[in-house]
């Protein structure tokens, strides 16, 4: 069954009715500790606006009449929402969504489905998973190792195809239609119910996938991949923004870059090159330091002994001293007997 979150991905708000509802734990979210169980209440509605979790993508947020709802899961074919207020059973009721999040959801779902495809067809680069993440998105691919030169040219081709601001359109199809076998994906989850839905990007891809996504590329507005890191079993992460999120990395970016200007009092340009210096300098610094207090450790350690009152037993209190310090004085007055 397709919701009217995938059938209308642009939708903010919708009408549907209230089908149940019954007291419940709440599932903790993201950052609690899964033990921290709460009462609430699963509400079914007859549709729902509101994307249920899964295919890599997080769940919507929003409400319900007003009411927050905590997280919105799937159970075959129907999708509950978690509150902490209940919803009369046959009542109709308004569902909004949170449109900040879902359009940000969109952004990097399409953008994965974009960069997948290109990265398949100019390097042979399969994808075995991927995560919407908070911050950044990552990209599983099927290789040891994917270089600069191609993380740039994968770039540049998914770039060129969000100015050439090619079509992104939804069918459903039914299980049993031979066009199933030949759209890209990673199979159906066992519970799956109902026809398949295909995204299709114009005359680039072609996959089975039950997230919202944007009806046209140009909607992605830019793509920004930010390197690779090291994945299990000899997998490589593709790490990615799309759309809002490099804005807000680039706003970032030059808030820092305005305040190591301001301290380092120089261009941006020359920032490298006054950091390496200033590490050299401090290199230097900290090993004349630590000479100096080795140096220091032993004339105090010698003028302990030759105190008058050496009885064989001394107290020392350095706040300033650390660990190296204070044993250089520990070996030199424990030579002598102490």
């Amino acid at each position: 069954m397709a919701f009217q979150c995938q059938r209308d991905s642009y939708a903010r708000e919708f009408s549907t009715v209230v089908v149940a509802c019954c007291p419940t734990e709440l599932p903790a979210l993201a950052g609690e500790d899964p033990k921290a169980a709460r009462r609430g209440f699963r509400v079914v509605l007859e549709d729902t606006l509101l994307f249920p979790e899964g295919g890599g993508q997080p769940d919507d947020r929003g409400t319900i009449d007003d009411v927050p709802v905590l997280r919105v899961t799937r159970r075959g074919a129907e999708a509950d929402h978690f509150t902490e207020m209940p919803l009369a059973p046959g009542s109709q009721v308004c569902v909004r969504v949170d449109w900040e999040r879902r359009f940000d959801h969109m952004q990097q779902h399409s953008g994965q489905h974009l960069i997948t495809a290109v990265a398949e067809q100019l390097f042979g680069l399969k994808t075995t998973s991927w995560e919407l993440g908070r911050l950044r998105s990552a990209i599983e691919l099927d290789s040891p190792s994917v270089t600069a030169e191609q993380v740039a040219a994968i770039e540049q081709s998914v770039n060129e195809k969000i100015r050439a601001r090619l079509m992104v359109s939804v069918r459903e199809l039914s299980p049993d239609n031979p066009e199933v076998e030949q759209v890209r994906g990673r199979g159906l989850p066992d519970d799956h119910a109902g026809p398949v839905r295909v995204v299709t990007i114009e005359g680039v891809d072609a996959s089975m996938c039950c997230g919202t996504h944007v009806s046209n590329l140009s909607d992605l507005q830019i793509i920004k991949i930010l390197g690779t890191e090291k994945g299990k079993k000899n997998k490589t992460n593709l790490l990615f923004l799309a759309g809002q999120r490099v804005l807000k990395w680039v706003e970032r970016s030059h808030e820092s870059e305005k305040a190591l200007t301001s301290l380092l009092k120089c261009g941006a340009e020359d920032h490298v090159q006054v950091v390496t210096k200033l590490q050299s300098s401090v290199k230097l610094l900290q090993k004349n330091n630590l000479n100096l207090l080795r140096d220091l450790a032993v004339h105090v350690a010698r003028s302990l002994r030759a105190d008058p009152d050496w009885g064989g037993v001394v107290a020392l209190h350095r706040k300033d001293g650390d660990s190296e310090f204070m044993n250089i004085i520990a070996n030199e007055v424990g030579a002598e007997g102490g």
